[in-house]
């Protein structure tokens, strides 16, 4: 009896032109509703239910202020700046150009806190109205423009702060390009590669045309997401890449498949059936993996998180759907003329006999030298997994902050002046129910790690009064944590709760990394359940994660040598930022977990092939990766590419992400398929195939499966 996707293929042959029509219409409707969607995406990056969040909601919708990090505008003066009526002055200006903003400052507290220990330099806190969203403006060069009039040209005047730093090293950037660009980089790149892997024009086009189809489609899916739930904008950037590199991976397999069953001379309606019997099912289950660690983000209590999840998962499920149903269409129409239009010479197109290939060769070595093959692959990987265990998840410190302008000025200033960077990122008490905010000043001011506190009389409503403290350190540094909990043992017994930029920061990498066990053993579960039924195979489905889990520690410690040590940062024009932004590794856990498998499931499902051909391992290792090497790398570089080209968009955060994912795509495809999977395998020979009776049954499968 025919299996489901060998119907399903007859089907779509036989109605290939209605198929193809109704994607077109779909496809259409995704341009328009790529359009739409651009207006709907959400900015926030809160930690609903934390202490932090909540009290800096609190202030919000009291004061209009307490997202957003404050500005800090710098004065610096040969005179006592505290006597100075200019400097008073030029205050007053900055506070009048940002209309409903929270101010503090000497003049308004009286505390030395805001001033040098020489009194040549003394500051401005100006916390902006409104909610944090990702790329609000600063109004930095507004709020220097205003305290710069008629002030003395002794009196130096700079506006610094965590917004305008990353406002600076954005519009400084080289680059930096939109998702319509940078996804026609990424398709040009494609194209460049696709053109060298098969040399046929058909065959060139079809995984282009199956992506556009994809990323269009996983739009309008997400328009409609938006109506019932919050996605985050950094979700458009995803589709746009992630989406062209999974959907012409998947058209790869499947074209790759076709092209060899016409080979074997069997007829276009066969070479379909054959096609979607063995490589449809690959796709599904690639897809799947892809999915499930997508998915596994909606376990951590992050709203924008979630909605990376949520809409993450349409990505695979979208190319999935294209490739088994628009793509057989495809071939359906083209059939033989697959191989037509020739681009490349004769001499390097694919004639089908990979075994007397290169990979074939290299499978043969490895094969020969297994134990070789694996020590050097584990050194490799091992090493890099070794510095991945450095990795520290926290927002970069602001002096590591790239730029050269007037944020940077400022920020220099202070440092010269010897005023903390915690100024940058100071702690807000919310003191309610008519509590003393002058007895928790002082009660702060004696907090280890914290170099001053005040409590203006304007941060008073009802109720309500606001303390702000500077810790002596930047926010994000290590002894931050300590100065947290200080701070939250001497309000015990206050009418008082901590906020401000630094707690809610820390919060959030608490929110992230607490629930991140959960999210593991969730997606490596429910993945051992799929592999293990795919390729009937305990041992291969274990090793399969373990290799995927080394896989990720060794591209978390390529970001770690790049970014945190700052080792090849200065392509980027970056210098150490000595941590790296807390949700970019979960979110390159989610995306390289599911996207390497994607290579164990092409590779491993053509050696079991050839295995239950033939009984033999080492034959089995040799036909497996002798068909499946030029597959993996050619898709890999597509990846690599399209993550590369993600790199040269502003902020250090997309870079890190960016980088982080297309180092963890090839060393996958190179040192762990290439070199790690064969050897592994020739060193555990037959054991390769265990499968205890037992978990045949658990697992469902068939007498004939098993």
């Amino acid at each position: 009896m025919p299996s489901p996707l060998a119907r399903l293929a007859t089907v779509i042959s036989r109605h290939r032109w209605a198929v193809i029509a109704g994607w077109i219409v779909l496809t259409v409707f995704g341009a328009y509703a790529a359009g739409q969607v651009a207006d709907r995406w959400t900015q926030s990056f809160s930690v609903p239910g934390s202490s932090a969040y909540n009290a800096n909601q609190r202030t919000l919708e009291q004061f209009g202020t307490g997202q957003r990090p404050p500005k800090v505008v710098v004065f610096h003066t040969a005179g006592d700046a505290t006597r100075s009526a200019e400097i008073r002055a030029a205050m007053t200006r900055a506070e009048q150009a940002n209309p409903g903003a929270r101010t503090s400052s000497f003049f308004s507290t009286g505390s030395l806190a805001y001033v040098s220990r020489d009194r040549h330099t003394t500051f401005l806190q100006i916390y902006p109205r409104g909610e944090a969203i990702f790329d609000l403006p600063s109004h930095a060069a507004q709020t220097r423009r205003a305290a710069m009039a008629g002030l003395p040209a002794d009196i130096s005047v700079h506006v610094t702060g965590r917004d305008p730093l990353s406002e600076e090293s954005k519009h400084g950037e080289r680059g930096g390009t939109g998702v319509l660009v940078e996804a026609l980089i990424g398709a040009l790149g494609a194209l460049v590669i696709l053109l060298f892997v098969f040399g046929t024009v058909p065959a060139v086009m079809v995984p282009l045309a199956v992506a556009l189809a994809a990323i269009l489609n996983t739009f309008s899916l997400v328009w409609a997401l938006t109506t019932v739930t919050d996605v985050s904008i950094i979700v458009q950037f995803l589709i746009a890449l992630v989406g062209l590199g999974v959907a012409i991976d998947y058209a790869l397999l499947m074209i790759f498949r076709f092209r060899a069953e016409l080979r074997e001379g069997k007829d276009v309606d066969t070479a379909l059936v054959e096609t979607m019997t063995h490589a449809g099912r690959s796709v599904i289950l690639s897809g799947s993996t892809v999915a499930i660690a997508l998915l596994s983000l909606v376990l951590l209590p992050l709203p924008f998180i979630r909605s990376i999840g949520i809409a993450g998962m349409l990505i695979p499920a979208v190319s999935v759907l294209a490739a088994i149903t628009l793509l057989p269409a495809l071939l359906a129409v083209l059939g033989t003329r697959i191989n037509s239009v020739r681009v490349l010479p004769r001499r390097l197109m694919d004639r089908g006999d990979a075994e007397s290939g290169a990979w074939g060769r290299w499978a043969r070595l490895v094969n020969r030298r297994p134990w070789p093959a694996a020590i050097a692959g584990l050194a490799i990987v091992v090493a890099l997994a070794v510095a991945g265990t450095q990795l520290n998840p926290n927002e970069a410190q602001l002096k590591t902050v790239p730029g050269s302008g007037d944020a940077v000025a400022g920020r220099d200033a202070l440092a010269a002046a010897g005023i903390s960077a915690g100024v940058m990122k100071p702690f807000d008490v919310l003191v309610e129910r008519g509590g003393d905010a002058n007895a928790v000043a002082a009660k702060l001011r004696g907090v280890e790690g914290v170099d001053g506190a005040a409590a203006p009389a304007a941060w008073r409503s009802g109720e309500l009064a606001i303390v702000e403290a500077f810790p002596a350190v930047d926010g994000a540094a290590d002894g931050v944590d300590a100065t947290i909990d200080g701070i939250r043992s001497s309000l015990e017994g206050e009418r008082a709760t901590l906020g401000g930029p630094a707690a809610a920061d820390r919060d959030f990498v608490h929110a992230l990394y607490g629930s991140f066990p959960a999210v593991l053993a969730f997606v490596v579960l429910l993945t051992l359940v799929l592999l293990a039924r795919a390729f009937r195979s305990i041992v291969l489905a274990v090793k399969a994660a373990l290799l995927n889990l080394l896989s990720l520690a060794a591209a978390f410690g390529v970001i770690v040598l790049v970014f945190q040590f700052g080792f090849g940062a200065s392509l980027w024009d970056l210098d150490a930022t000595h941590s790296i932004n807390a949700w970019i590794p979960l979110l390159i856990f989610a995306f390289l977990f599911g996207l390497s498998m994607d290579y164990e499931v092409f590779m491993l499902t053509r050696m079991r092939e050839a295995y239950d051909a033939t009984g033999s391992t080492e034959r089995a290792i040799e036909l497996g990766l002798a068909r499946t090497g030029k597959l993996v790398t050619s898709a890999a570089l597509i990846l690599m590419f399209a993550f590369l080209v993600l790199s040269t968009t502003p902020g250090v955060e997309t870079k890190e992400l960016a980088i982080g994912l297309a180092a963890g795509i090839i060393i996958d495809a190179t040192i762990i398929r290439a070199l790690l999977v064969p050897a592994l395998m020739r060193l555990f020979g037959e054991a390769n195939w265990w499968m205890p009776r037992w978990t045949r049954s658990a697992l469902l499968l068939r007498p004939r499966d098993a």
